[in-house]
């Protein structure tokens, strides 16, 4: 499958986001990976990553501490990331990307600008299922499976924004 296009620019920096339910699992691995990608592109200048939850139960916490866990194991920082309820300020970001149909759904539905996560997963067209599973009721092979996709899809995501003009 090849990914879709990301939308043009709207302004400096390229600003993306990801939202799940709670913004303590599935959006801050999303965000801290990117994150870490963009760096590794050299785009960290250029491109602004941010992460937040439909509802407000976690807000001012860090992450889940099995999704920190499994981040750290896997050489990334996850100690920055604080919870956030996803709101209106976000309508102006380049890129909104939601983990499942729920979290598109309660954010406004599909956009030009507003996404399934999963749409640029070159995998997913093997998986019936679009969305990207919440491991929060789960164990820890959970948020392994969540990190594998995470990370693919994320590497799409910039190998995307470094091929777009962003200045």
């Amino acid at each position: 499958m090849a990914a879709p296009a990301l939308p043009a620019p709207l302004g400096a920096p390229y600003r993306i986001g990801f939202v799940c339910l709670g913004n303590i699992c599935r959006s801050p691995m999303a965000d801290v990976v990117t994150t870490s990608l963009v760096a590794d592109a050299g785009l960290a200048d250029r491109v602004e990553v941010r992460s937040s939850g439909t509802g407000g139960w976690h807000v001012g916490q860090p992450m889940d501490e099995r999704a920190a866990a499994r981040l750290t194991a896997s050489g990334y920082d996850a100690s920055r990331h604080r919870a956030q309820q996803h709101d209106a300020t976000w309508a102006g970001l380049d890129l909104v990307l939601a983990m499942d149909a729920a979290n598109l759904a309660e954010i406004g539905g599909e956009s030009d600008r507003v996404r399934l996560f999963r749409s640029f997963d070159p995998e997913a067209d093997a998986d019936p299922a679009p969305d990207v599973p919440d491991p929060y009721y789960g164990g820890d092979a959970g948020f392994a499976d969540v990190l594998a996709m995470v990370e693919r899809t994320c590497a799409v995501l910039v190998d995307g924004l470094a091929r777009l003009d962003l200045r």
